[in-house]
């Protein structure tokens, strides 16, 4: 069994792990749990009652976090116009220079965007960008000729969210820096986008817990009517 941290410790004796809790009163105990040096990532830990060995069980999306994710992100650009997708913000932008540099090994970047004409030739990469979630795709608004919008909002706070093969899913929502009403409206978005993620098989409750969780400190678990499938979301 992992022995727990001090901090970790600490922030047991702020919350009761077996209760659950509004977004608002979740948020507000993660206020008072010890904080690390660092600014940690605040996340959603999601478990669903789907089957991820069918194919139409399969859960992806994005979400637009109207505050944020806190996150600094690379953005790589797949294009045969590269000054324009560097002048739109992008970290790196090429095509055949990219890929050689993807097929070497290098993968610097947090997320990969294609024009239409560009995949083509991205899918040389795809055994390679594939299996880390980097490969463009049209469901997650990463193949796109509007290279400058497509930029814009991933830097903005677009978050891309899939189901593993366990049916969990991990959500950024945020650091611990944010103000709380910050955190609260993002958590709130973030669990809307989700639900209506819900593939058509599934009937009844499509989640089965949410735990909100920071990088140094334990998970809150969240009541279920803020995410239930039945009320279809009592945010």
């Amino acid at each position: 069994m992992k022995k727990r941290s001090k901090r970790q410790l600490k922030g047991q004796e702020v919350v009761d792990l077996g209760q659950c809790f509004s977004v608002e009163n979740a948020v507000a105990l993660l206020e008072k749990m010890p904080k690390a040096r660092f600014d940690e990532t605040v996340e959603l830990a999601i478990h669903l009652s789907v089957d991820p060995k069918q194919s139409d069980q399969m859960v992806r999306g994005i979400v637009s976090l109207p505050n944020g994710s806190g996150k600094r992100v690379r953005v790589l650009v797949f294009t045969e116009k590269p000054e324009e997708a560097i002048a739109a913000g992008a970290d790196f932008a090429g095509l055949e220079d990219l890929i050689e540099k993807v097929q070497a090994g290098w993968l610097d970047f947090d997320v990969a965007i294609s024009t239409t004409s560009a995949m083509k030739q991205v899918r040389n990469v795809a055994r390679v960008l594939g299996p880390r979630g980097l490969m463009p795709n049209p469901k997650s608004g990463t193949v796109s000729d509007d290279v400058a919008e497509a930029v814009r909002e991933v830097k903005a706070g677009r978050v891309e969210f899939k189901m593993d093969k366990t049916a969990n899913m991990a959500v950024v929502v945020g650091k611990r820096s944010f103000a709380v009403d910050k955190l609260v409206e993002n958590i709130r978005i973030a669990i809307d986008a989700i639900l209506k993620a819900k593939p058509a098989s599934i009937s009844g409750n499509f989640i089965k817990n949410v735990t909100l969780t920071a990088t140094m400190a334990p998970g809150i678990r969240l009541e279920q009517g803020i995410y239930s499938a039945v009320s279809g979301g009592t945010l």
